[in-house]
């Protein structure tokens, strides 16, 4: 029997303890798996955009990951209007969303600056603010804001200590943010600041002066 064959008959791994956390690592622990359901926080996709926004994972891979996904109800695959098929989150993924925002928030500050080899993609920041966005630091607060990184455009909605991130443009924005996807991950990461960006001329940003400061409070920059 060859090694591959081996392989595939092989056991899953699994920490064998009885605990909520070693059962969710087993599910969902591994390599890729996370950043796959990352990208599906953020609609749905295809498979050919999935493998282009996940540099590095190879073809094979991400369909390995995305069975396994689909056998614990994390994801589902549907049908398109062209005949074609995409992923969303099903079930069990959408009770992830709190979770992997959670870890991205933990995880920004630990970023560093970014590196020759480290990938960013625009529709990260959408990602990113969803993650950071904490409306009750300014729980008196109605107003929107809009970004606009590289070709994505999206906007947090902030009401009475509740924020909720949205794609698309805001109809009436207290101010809107452009910038491209590289200085907008320096800026999440605090490698850069808002004011910084702005006077290097990578960062413009129109509207009210004051909702600059409540932006940044709610985004914790």
């Amino acid at each position: 029997m060859t090694r591959a064959a081996e392989a595939g008959r092989r056991p899953e791994r699994n920490y064998r303890q009885y605990c909520g956390l070693a059962a969710a690592l087993d599910a969902v622990g591994e390599r890729w798996t996370l950043l796959v359901v990352r990208e599906l926080t953020l609609g749905p996709r295809r498979y050919s955009e999935l493998l282009a926004d996940l540099p590095g994972i190879g073809t094979n891979l991400l369909a390995e990951r995305l069975k396994k996904l689909r056998s614990l109800g994390v994801v589902r695959r549907v049908r398109c209007a062209d005949g074609g098929h995409s992923y969303e989150l099903d079930e069990a993924g959408e009770s992830l969303r709190e979770s992997i925002a959670a870890l991205a928030r933990w995880g920004m500050p630990r970023l560093g600056d970014i590196s020759d080899q480290g990938a960013v993609r625009a529709h990260w920041g959408f990602f990113a603010v969803a993650s950071m966005a904490d409306a009750t630091r300014l729980p008196g607060v109605r107003e929107t804001y809009e970004f606009r990184v590289d070709d994505e455009v999206f906007h947090l909605r902030v009401a009475d200590g509740a924020a909720s991130a949205v794609r698309g443009p805001a109809e009436s924005p207290a101010l809107t943010a452009t910038v491209d996807a590289t200085t907008f991950a320096r800026i999440g990461a605090r490698v850069l600041t808002p004011a910084e960006a702005t006077a290097q001329g990578a960062l413009a940003v129109t509207g009210d002066p004051g909702a600059v400061q409540r932006c940044s409070a709610v985004l914790g920059l």
